[in-house]
């Protein structure tokens, strides 16, 4: 299969391998070699390039070599071009004081909205790309959304049985550093029919019978 040629010259030229355990397996390119190494892959049969994500490691716990990183799905789609249905991810680290890469829109035409929605979200610019702007967010919107220090416009979430979450609390508890996610202004949670009462009564209609 294609895969294993992509993961014997990996080894062959030190590029580090990861495994998830569950059949994923990424590739993790430097920067300096990316644009040349993605031409390769696709010459050798991996016709699809199904996304590209970026991701902002700026709270994870274990360190990274960057701060940020763009990981691409590559797939030898079958049925197409001789595609054997290899499939794997590229990952590239983009140093937080220079975010850029070159695009492969040139490569792949189902690069270019996915360039651009990294662009918007995460501030990667993608050198060579023919039409690089925003593509989710309003022109005046200063900043990066997906970015972790981006700041939040946040209210509490309240449900009808009385609880309700505060978000800044809430990513807290997520973190192991707050007991607790939600908190209650009072009364339980109630059932369905509980609900339905309150409905029926509110509409003068007769609730559901017991049977």
């Amino acid at each position: 299969m294609r895969l294993h040629s992509v993961l014997d010259d990996a080894r062959a030229k030190g590029y580090p391998i990861e495994d998830n355990g569950l059949g994923n397996l990424w590739v993790v390119l430097p920067r300096e070699a990316f644009k040349g190494e993605m031409a390769r892959y696709k010459e050798m049969g991996f016709n699809y390039l199904a996304d590209i994500v970026g991701l902002d490691y700026l709270e994870y716990p274990d360190p990274r070599p960057e701060r940020f990183a763009v990981v691409y799905e590559l797939v030898s789609l079958p049925g197409w071009k001789d595609g054997d249905g290899s499939r794997f991810f590229v990952r590239v680290y983009v140093p937080e004081k220079d975010p850029r890469l070159p695009t492969v829109t040139d490569l792949w035409g189902s690069a270019n909205f996915l360039e651009r929605e990294v662009y918007d979200m995460f501030g990667i610019v993608f050198e060579g790309h023919p039409d690089l702007r925003k593509i989710l967010t309003p022109e005046d919107l200063e900043g990066h959304p997906l970015r972790k220090d981006f700041p939040l416009g946040e209210t509490p979430t309240l449900f009808r049985e009385g609880r309700f979450i505060v978000p800044s609390e809430f990513r807290a508890a997520l973190k192991g550093k707050n007991p607790g996610p939600t908190w209650y202004r009072g009364g339980s949670r109630k059932g369905y029919r509980a609900l339905w009462a309150d409905l029926t009564k509110a509409k003068g209609e007769k609730g559901p019978s017991r049977g």
